[in-house]
């Protein structure tokens, strides 16, 4: 075979080689917008329906299980450690641990960030304006962690879901409340096992009438 022939031979392999790895190649990136690209990259976990969905479906049906207050405070008056076990739920390791209460009681004040009630020999406040932490979301021990990715969706979610018992228990039931009035609640009582003080008792409202 001439050598030009042969040279000639050998271009068209290597051009049809090249079109073959550009064709590949083409086809194998996938493009995108980049509107499509920051779209993606912006959208962010909607905590606040997520917060709602768990209000509904999850919270408000464990309130039937609440533990009688006056009761619950018998039991850590006795026996605090079996209080704690039986009762208490925390998402975090440490001694804040939230139990889920329900009681009635006498209204005996009114302020501007809190309602006092008395119940029997015991009193304690309901709190309306500073609702914060994770209480609402943990008190239930159903709020599963390990289901998130980042730790800002889960504080997310606490924000949230404080918000929902701020502007939507607590208003309507403040709007009406008055001094004397008896009151039905269940709520969240946050307590510390390893300094524990029932003098003060104050319970975050999830249900309050």
């Amino acid at each position: 075979m001439p050598h030009s022939e042969k040279k000639n031979n050998l271009t068209i392999k290597y051009l049809l080689g090249l079109g073959a790895v550009l064709f590949l190649g083409y086809h194998s990136v996938y493009f995108k917008k980049l509107d499509e690209v920051r779209s993606a990259a912006n959208k962010k976990f909607d905590a606040a329906a997520y917060a709602q969905k768990f209000f509904t479906s999850t919270l408000t049906p464990q309130l039937a299980n609440a533990s009688g207050i006056q009761e619950l405070i018998q039991l850590l008056t006795i026996s605090k450690d079996e209080a704690f076990e039986k009762y208490a739920y925390a998402t975090a390791v440490g001694s804040i641990k939230y139990f889920l209460v329900k009681g009635t009681g006498i209204i005996t004040a009114i302020n501007e960030d809190e309602i006092s009630l008395q119940m029997g020999n015991q009193s304690l406040t309901l709190a309306t304006e500073f609702i914060y932490g994770n209480a609402i979301r943990d008190v239930t021990g159903l709020f599963d962690i390990t289901s998130f990715t980042n730790t800002a969706d889960i504080n997310n979610v606490s924000a949230e879901l404080n918000k929902i018992v701020k502007n939507k228990v607590i208003p309507p039931f403040r709007a009406k409340a008055k001094v004397g009035d008896k009151v039905a609640f269940t709520g969240v009582m946050e307590l510390n096992s390893a300094r524990l003080n029932l003098d003060n008792i104050e319970v975050i409202p999830i249900s309050i009438q």
